[in-house]
């Protein structure tokens, strides 16, 4: 069974981001996904809740595709998460409309892949930064997906350095729509 992917693009300044304009790009080319660029549908952080919750309800696997900001995501991504995932609705007592899906991060930073790690001058990892997403999911019933993360955006130029980020995002969009599960975040 083909599973719907529902990605949101979350990126304040897209025309400046060379990296996530890549992998949106080629995601279109997977059947049954629906590309929604947030920053352009809610330049004034007006979310239309109605139509995001009908759109989550119609999608198996939600992606949040953004850059990573100050170790987490732009604001309208925590406005959107705020405002679309109500209590009674998506968790808390009859909040069960998620149940069952999966969510799924994409992440871009400017750091390479060495300053995150205990060792690095991050101190941390990117997933220890997405906590708060990984307990949101699970809060609402979902399955949290290891992230999808490209590091060192600043150095990756030309086409040749961008084509292996965008091959691997593919692949795995398209395993996640063929029903090719992959395991969840312990």
């Amino acid at each position: 069974m083909r599973r719907r992917i529902l990605l949101l693009h979350a990126h304040p300044m897209p025309h400046r981001s060379r990296v996530n304009r890549h992998l949106v790009t080629a995601a279109e080319s997977i059947a049954g996904i629906t590309i929604r660029h947030l920053y352009e549908l809610y330049p004034d952080y007006m979310i239309d809740v109605d139509a995001e919750q009908k759109l989550l309800l119609d999608h198996d696997i939600i992606v949040l595709q953004h850059p990573f900001f100050w170790y987490s995501a732009p604001a309208l991504v925590k406005e959107w998460l705020d405002l679309v995932l109500q209590y009674g609705w998506a968790y808390g007592e009859g909040g069960t409309a998620l149940q069952g899906k999966s969510l799924l991060q994409s992440v871009t930073t400017g750091g390479a892949a060495e300053v995150y790690c205990s060792a690095g001058r991050n101190r941390h990892t990117v997933r220890e930064f997405l906590l708060p997403f990984e307990q949101t999911a699970r809060l609402c019933g979902m399955t949290y997906l290891d992230p999808f993360v490209v590091h060192g955006t600043g150095q990756l130029q030309t086409e040749a350095d961008l084509a292996p980020h965008s091959q691997a995002y593919c692949t795995l969009l398209s395993n996640l729509a063929s029903g090719i599960d992959l395991p969840p975040s312990p």
